[in-house]
């Protein structure tokens, strides 16, 4: 893949009087030219709310609105667009679930399943809703590699299992799970009417690879925007339209009612109805246009750039004898990112250290205490890959590692 580098203004930029290497994708992906560009003409030419006007503005809005979810379902594999339902990111839409869902369908004795690699996004929420139901969390183990162990899993479901919740790829370890696999055991351990929902967080995987619900098998499937080189506070929650239609709204105000009276409500049809108040109208037509950018590249050609950087990564880190590197070796077993530490070195003081550098990493528990807890760390270090990203930007990596920790270990 070419070096795409020159797409993204910001990394023009110098930060320390140093070339930007920009390695906290995981947290924020950067925006290309072309998704400034399309939030930039939505506001200065397109700007008016949705739904709400027959004028020229208000209609040109709306089909940006609209068009949005044709080509987010295309992109993800749903063949219905009444099955995307725009919320602010991940978090948002797996909130949506335990409320609208949980809520109504999880009662006292029953039992969530969750990972101890998840994301808090996908873990306290279910957590949170298991002390108010007074129902039981149940926590799936990893294995010594740092994969999922599906024979833990195996053996916590049992006929209480009601929600099984788990990320498709790690932020922290990297992990791809699999999920299709997961999908059929329980289709066949539990039958198609009997089976538990199956949630899945797909915040580290939309924007690293292929994804097609259809195919993973789950039930709900949830992921951000600005992971994908799309503006902050758009995310997207797909869910199986049967299930969207039997659940209540999440939220309650304007556009999601179809009549309001003094004693009762009349609730706005699939997907509107869970889509209370203004929506992020700029982040939809971001969206789109980060998602025409990807697929200028395609999906298996971004997995593959990404997945020879990553081995490049795990390569060149290994190398140093100081620094401990956290989850699957293999890259093909993982995600485009590193999670490491420098033996003797606070993760926060590597992650200080490489700012002046240039370097721009992320340090700490990344959302995934339970994760950080099982491994005996109270921090970590991320290096977290994109579509930009080159061997170039590796190599200032480890090398800018290797004077800190001489600098360090004086």
């Amino acid at each position: 893949m070419r070096n795409v580098a020159g797409d993204f203004p910001i990394l023009k930029r110098r930060i320390r009087n140093r070339r930007l290497v920009y390695l906290d994708s995981a947290a924020t992906a950067q925006k290309p030219a072309t998704v400034v560009d399309a939030v930039a003409e939505f506001s200065s030419m397109h700007n008016a709310n949705v739904h709400r006007g027959i004028h020229a503005l208000s209609e040109e809005a709306t089909a940006v609105f609209e068009n949005g979810r044709a080509v987010v379902a295309s992109f993800i594999g749903s063949s219905d667009w009444r099955e995307i339902i725009f919320v602010r990111g991940a978090t948002e839409g797996i909130n949506l679930v335990a409320s609208a869902w949980g809520r109504v369908n999880i009662a006292a004795g029953d039992e969530i399943i969750v990972s101890v690699m998840e994301h808090h996004s996908n873990f306290v929420p279910w957590q949170q809703l298991a002390v108010e139901k007074k129902a039981k969390l149940v926590v799936v183990d990893t294995t010594r590699e740092g994969l999922l162990d599906i024979s833990d899993l195996k053996k916590k479901l049992s006929r209480r299992t009601k929600v099984v919740a788990l990320t498709h790829a790690s932020n922290f370890i990297g992990t791809i799970n699999p999920i299709a696999d997961v999908s059929r055991m329980l289709m066949r351990r539990y039958g198609a009417h009997k089976k538990p929902i199956f949630v899945v967080d797909g915040a580290q995987s939309v924007p690293h690879m292929p994804v097609n619900v259809g195919s993973l098998g789950c039930d709900f499937f949830s992921f951000s925007g600005h992971k994908i080189y799309a503006p902050m506070g758009i995310g997207i929650l797909w869910g199986k339209r049967g299930l969207l239609e039997a659940m209540a709204p999440y939220q309650t105000g304007g556009h999601m009612i179809k009549e309001v009276y003094s004693d009762r409500v009349a609730w706005n049809d699939v997907p509107w109805k869970f889509e209370a108040g203004t929506p992020h109208v700029e982040g939809v037509a971001g969206l789109v246009a980060a998602i025409a950018y990807c697929r200028k590249f395609s999906m298996p050609a971004l997995r593959r750039h990404e997945k020879e950087i990553t081995a490049y990564a795990l390569r060149k880190l290994k190398a140093l004898p100081f620094i401990e590197i956290y989850g699957p070796r293999d890259a093909s077993k993982r995600t485009g990112l590193v999670a490491f530490n420098m033996k003797g070195v606070h993760a926060h003081d590597v992650s200080s250290a490489l700012d002046g550098y240039g370097i721009a990493i992320r340090a700490g528990h990344h959302c995934a205490m339970p994760m950080h807890t099982k491994l005996a760390l109270d921090a970590s270090c991320r290096a977290s890959f994109a579509i930009y990203t080159t061997k170039k930007d590796i190599d200032a990596l480890v090398d800018a590692l290797d004077g800190i920790y001489r600098k360090f270990s004086i």
